[in-house]
């Protein structure tokens, strides 16, 4: 199915592939009855050589179709994480982050003959080294009171009305993930109408927080009873209204303005003195754009740096200038009035 698609044609993938678990054993209370774990008809590879052929091949696929600056999310366990990540790396993806997913309510380990599993591992990953890849950095730090989005993430299982069940009662899937760990993923990493691959869609959940969101989806399910399952719970699925969708803007993703810009508008004259947060370092605009300091004279970020003795500065944030009596940063000169 990847394979019919067009290269290039989406923005952002979250794959949740098969685990490869070597002792299915593991995942079993005393009485054998499954604990939130795999059977053997989904997690059908016998070796490790057979589940990395698979992986590379999917993986393969998944780079073909991102687009330049597309990211690509892979969650897993111990079990295979770790072989996925490999394979990533070989095949020209650049790891940003391993964000731990730790579960609130994790699973007991009844035997007693190894630590709770209480976590699973996903790599976020951009296309190359040089994508230019989104992430909505304020959004994140809203999302968690304004404090900078640390890489754990402190999760419930997926429980409850959520959990979908079959007409025994019974776990419909072995593995459906939390709408809460989709919704921080994609608003992390896309934008509305950006375009979201699922290869291994299960019962739904990336496709329908991909729809609450206004995000675009394709996903792809060989199950059966997981797609139709899937198929119902997005058609249920309602998209917030366009007010629901704002996040904060990324400073990355805003239009880039250079600094002299504002010398010729007047914002800022020539001859304005800027100063370091501290106010010990002192600097002069001139006509041109350029500043100086001393025996330094080029752009904010040149001599920025030049004054610290460091390789790189970013003169937005380290000058400030004066205005009606407060000490702002350039920085401000960009925001919206």
């Amino acid at each position: 199915m990847m394979g019919m698609l067009p290269p290039a044609s989406v923005h952002c993938i979250f794959a949740d592939p098969p685990y490869n678990l070597q002792l299915r054993g593991e995942l079993r209370r005393p009485n054998d009855s499954l604990v939130d774990g795999v059977d053997d008809d989904w997690d059908q590879f016998t070796d490790f050589a057979a589940y990395d052929a698979f992986t590379r091949a999917w993986l393969e696929e998944c780079r073909r179709l991102l687009r330049k600056d597309g990211t690509i999310w892979v969650i897993g366990a111990y079990h295979n994480i770790f072989r996925v990540g490999a394979i990533l790396q070989d095949l020209g993806f650049w790891i940003l982050n391993d964000v731990v997913w730790r579960k609130s309510n994790p699973m007991p380990n009844f035997r007693g003959r190894r630590f709770t599993n209480a976590h699973e591992t996903m790599i976020w990953a951009a296309r190359g080294q040089d994508s230019r890849y989104k992430f909505n950095y304020h959004a994140m730090k809203s999302l968690n009171d304004d404090l900078q989005m640390r890489s754990d993430w402190l999760l419930p299982l997926c429980t409850g009305p959520e959990r979908l069940r079959n007409q025994h009662g019974l776990k419909l899937h072995p593995t459906q993930k939390p709408e809460a760990l989709l919704h921080r993923v994609l608003l992390a990493s896309t934008a509305p109408d950006d375009i979201v691959l699922d290869p291994f869609l299960g019962t739904g959940t990336t496709a329908a927080v991909a729809k609450r969101l206004g995000r675009h989806f394709i996903g792809i399910e060989r199950h059966p009873a997981y797609a139709e399952a899937a198929i119902g719970r997005v058609r249920a699925e309602k998209p917030l209204p366009l007010a629901g969708l704002a996040t904060s803007p990324s400073r990355r993703d805003a239009p880039r303005i250079p600094f002299g810009s504002f010398v010729e508008s007047g914002e800022l004259t020539a001859g304005t003195e800027l100063r370091d947060r501290t106010r010990k370092v002192r600097a002069t605009v001139s006509a041109d754009g350029s500043i100086i300091s001393g025996a330094h004279q080029g752009s904010i970020h040149k001599v920025g740096a030049a004054v610290q003795n460091a390789p790189s500065c970013n003169g937005w944030t380290f000058w400030y200038f004066e205005k009606d009596g407060a000490w702002l940063p350039l920085d401000s000169l960009r925001q919206p009035a």
